[in-house]
């Protein structure tokens, strides 16, 4: 019986002839990377002179100087190795470049390989582009110091560190030819985002998705502290990366030939193992979670730099990470140094007299598509398929009345997006993520078409547990959001469901996503990734089990903060609407969604073609809830945005309609709410002319709003009816308590709009004093009935609408 090759040693004997680097191959590699540091160090520094055809002079050099040398040299390794295997193995790869300020390195090889180029014509592979190469870089109207989606092959924002491994796995779900290499820096190996993130190879299936390869570059030094993995010892970083399920393989040293042959070394016997793994899970019927292999990169800080500078040590410490020499212009002796490190890189070797790469520097490029910065993953919406999306009718909702009948909306969904899965079995181009709430977010129809994702152990009592799943479960919101972004950014769809309070946590993540996609449309050759789509439901009304700590509608505001080209917020009031919703942003392109949706039962109250139509218009008139005739302008408008305030907007309306029957109350449902701002200052935005002739410009807003009130009041400040408008929503008054009762403790309920309404229209504070009187002591009978039945009372648990 042939021996499993998951058991195989992780290193093969270092004295295997079929691994000594052939001398032709050690010299085409050092060559290329010493172009790469030369370039790196230039993009840097000069701003003229880039081939140093004459001695170096201060006017060659920027006046300001930015950017990061310490992590370039190391991933100019990486880069100058991928580039080798790419060429003799024929692999379809990326990269994710982790460490924050790798730009410079990430530039210098797509400019080497031409994608760069060929993306930006103007920067040709010459001297004259050589010389824009650099002086762009960190320059006011260049590039940024980053790997940003400006730079060929990136699909990481690299101003941000936690992300890259996640991000990697992502890309590699779905993609079984794919091999994704992910470089992580020892500052970004600290983060809690990064930790939880070696847990991926538990999700990873080796039949279907590509492979992950880690590359730990410790380098050991972040800003200006030690890194905590460098400090330890081999033995004990060993032993955690083990335990995280990996085999690492050791790359160390600072002497270039004996790193050169140590990489090369390492790289094959990963990828032999890779290729041995998937082999014997595809054809060889092996079931067990692989133990893949990773590979750990330990060079020294800032490695070919300067080795000391005004008498202190440089090369292999934090002085090494940004710019080794920062009076270049103004200290002779700065200057001499850094024309004695671009002049050791022997640029005379490297490029010809017109500053083109000599054919030493490109022995071991890949060609076409297989280059890093032209791989049309990395540019994921070339490869983009239209979503397969069920006819809505399949699982709408029928609606005779308003509000004759109740569904849980995300269930609704749920049927919907189980249809979706069914569609793309074949294809596997679509997931669902999120923290271990599938199921609790009544999802789980999709568990009829697929399980969810799982590689290690299963016990008897588990379910929908599969090891080709494209459920995605992790309790780290940061995890599901980095696989989810790394999936849509290399070609394919996806939904992110999250209770509303904790998606917040991924704050900072999609402000990054967001930044990439508003750069990404400035960008003619980057074409168009489907869109971060979020439903955040179990929101903050119904959160009354768990109480105050799940209870923050805020997300909402944080995304409306954010480019306005690239984010849209919905709040249907129904399933309905939902179902209408999520077919709209399922389609869509280059934003990010947000959709706060119940899974309670909630009322019905829109057919499938008015909830059509209804979203399509964002905003819009329910004239069977009020009770105008249409001789008069309306005396209060009531409006909602929002499930729980939509159902006490009416409740109010069904109140006004019975104790003040002379009143005309016109009743105004919000679905998307960029609706409410200024056109010219969102595309979706209303123009004064539309939003007055809704809302009026004199006549009292009652704004039942489903988060923080305030964020309606900065939508529609500049409106002229924006003194008459008073919001009422989430004021940060949550507990364990009923659900009628944490819309009293924040003013939202149906008895307080009604007493908001007799205190805001003219003439009604004196007339309707007996019923403003009768609101308040329902609102009294509610506190003393829940504090002794410990349920809502039945006039609200009961009520339904009869209009």
């Amino acid at each position: 019986m042939a021996a499993d090759p998951r058991q195989a040693p992780a290193t093969p004997p270092q004295d295997d002839p079929a691994r000594e680097l052939p001398q032709d191959e050690l010299a085409a590699l050092d060559a290329h990377w010493r172009a790469a540091n030369y370039l790196s160090v230039g993009q840097i520094y000069l701003m003229a002179n880039p081939l140093l055809t004459e001695p170096l002079r201060p006017e060659h050099v920027k006046p300001r100087l930015l950017g990061h040398w310490g992590t370039s040299p190391g991933l100019n390794l990486v880069h100058t190795h991928l580039n080798r295997v790419i060429r003799a193995r024929d692999l379809d790869a990326v990269c994710v470049w982790g460490p924050g300020h790798g730009g410079p390195a990430v530039l210098a090889n797509s400019w080497l390989e031409g994608s760069y180029t060929e993306v930006y014509p103007d920067v040709t592979r010459d001297a004259a582009g050589m010389a824009l190469l650099f002086r762009q870089f960190s320059f006011p109207g260049g590039v940024p110091s980053h790997v940003a989606p400006q730079t060929p092959g990136s699909i990481h924002e690299g101003g941000e560190l936690g992300y890259a491994l996640s991000h990697a796995y992502g890309a590699a779900f779905d993609n079984p030819g794919l091999l994704v290499t992910c470089v992580i820096g020892d500052g970004e190996a600290e983060t809690g985002p990064l930790a939880a993130s070696w847990h991926s190879n538990k999700f990873l299936d080796p039949v279907n998705d590509g492979a992950v390869l880690p590359i730990l570059h410790l380098n050991g030094y972040k800003i200006a502290n030690p890194a905590v993995l460098a400090r330890l010892p081999e033995a004990e970083l060993d032993a955690l990366l083990r335990g995280y399920g990996h085999e690492p393989l050791h790359v160390t040293g600072d002497d270039p030939e004996a790193v050169h042959r140590a990489m090369a070394h390492a790289l094959d016997t990963a990828l032999d193992r890779i290729a041995a793994l998937q082999d014997a899970a595809r054809t060889g019927g092996a079931t067990d979670r692989p133990r893949w292999p990773m590979i750990v990169l330990r060079t020294p800080k800032g490695w070919t730099g300067p080795a000391e500078v005004d008498g202190l040590p440089v090369e292999g410490t934090w002085r090494a990470h940004q710019v080794p020499l920062s009076g270049v212009r103004e200290d002779p002796e700065h200057l001499r140094l850094l024309e004695g490190w671009l002049r050791s890189y022997r640029p005379e070797e490297l490029f010809d007299e017109y500053g083109a790469p000599r054919a030493a520097v490109r022995a071991l490029l890949p060609e076409g598509r297989r280059r890093l910065g032209a791989n049309p993953h990395a540019n994921g919406g070339l490869l983009l398929r239209s979503l397969p999306l069920p006819p809505l009718e399949r699982h709408a909702v029928p609606v005779d009345k308003p509000g004759s009948s109740l569904h849980e909306p995300t269930r609704v969904l749920g049927a919907l997006l189980s249809d979706v899965m069914e569609a793309t079995a074949g294809r596997r181009d679509f997931r669902l993520v999120g923290p271990d709430e599938t199921a609790s977010n009544r999802l789980e129809a999709v568990y009829a078409r697929t399980g969810k994702a799982w590689q290690a152990e299963t016990l008897g009592t588990d379910e929908h547990l599969d090891r080709h799943g494209r459920v995605m479960e992790i309790l780290s919101e940061h995890t599901c959001q980095g696989w989810l972004e790394g999936y849509l950014l290399t070609g394919r769809h996806g939904l992110f469901s999250c209770y509303e309070a904790f998606a917040h946590i991924v704050d900072s993540m999609v402000n990054q996503h967001v930044k990439w996609l508003r750069t990404t449309r400035g960008l003619p050759w980057r074409a168009p990734v489907a869109s971060l789509n979020y439903l955040l439901t179990s929101h903050v009304w119904r959160q009354d089990h768990n109480g105050f700590s799940h209870q923050d509608p805020g997300f909402v505001d944080h995304v409306l903060n954010k480019s306005p080209e690239a984010v849209r917020v919905y709040l249907p009031p129904d399933a309905n609407t939902l179902l209408a919703v999520a077919d709209h942003v399922l389609r869509s392109r280059d934003y990010v969604n947000v959709v706060v949706a119940g899974k309670q039962p909630c009322f019905d109250w829109l057919s499938p073609e008015q909830a059509r139509a209804h979203c399509a218009r964002g905003a819009g008139l329910w004239e069977w809830a009020g009770t105008e005739d249409g001789t008069r302008a309306p005396d209060v408008v009531l409006a909602c945005a929002g499930d729980v305030p939509t159902q006490e907007v009416l409740a109010a309306a069904q109140l006004l309609r019975r104790h003040l029957p002379s009143l005309a109350v016109r009743v105004v449902n919000v679905v998307d709410l960029a609706r409410l701002l200024p056109a010219e200052e969102h595309p979706h935005g209303m123009s004064d002319f539309e939003y007055d002739g809704l809302f009026t410009t004199d006549r009292p807003v009652i704004f039942a709003y489903h988060g923080y009130p305030w964020l309606i009041h900065r939508l529609a400040y500049r409106r002229a009816g924006h003194p008459h408008l008073h919001v009422r929503g989430y004021k940060e008054i949550g507990t364990t308590t009923t659900p009628f009762d944490m819309v009293v403790g924040n003013d939202m309920d149906r008895y307080r709009l009604v007493m908001d309404v007799i205190d805001r229209v003219p003439g009604l504070a004196v007339r309707a004093a007996a019923v403003r009187r009768t609101m308040e002591d329902a609102r009294l009978r509610h506190h003393a009935w829940i504090r002794e039945h410990g349920t809502d009372l039945p006039e609200v648990a009961d009520w339904t609408w009869d209009g």
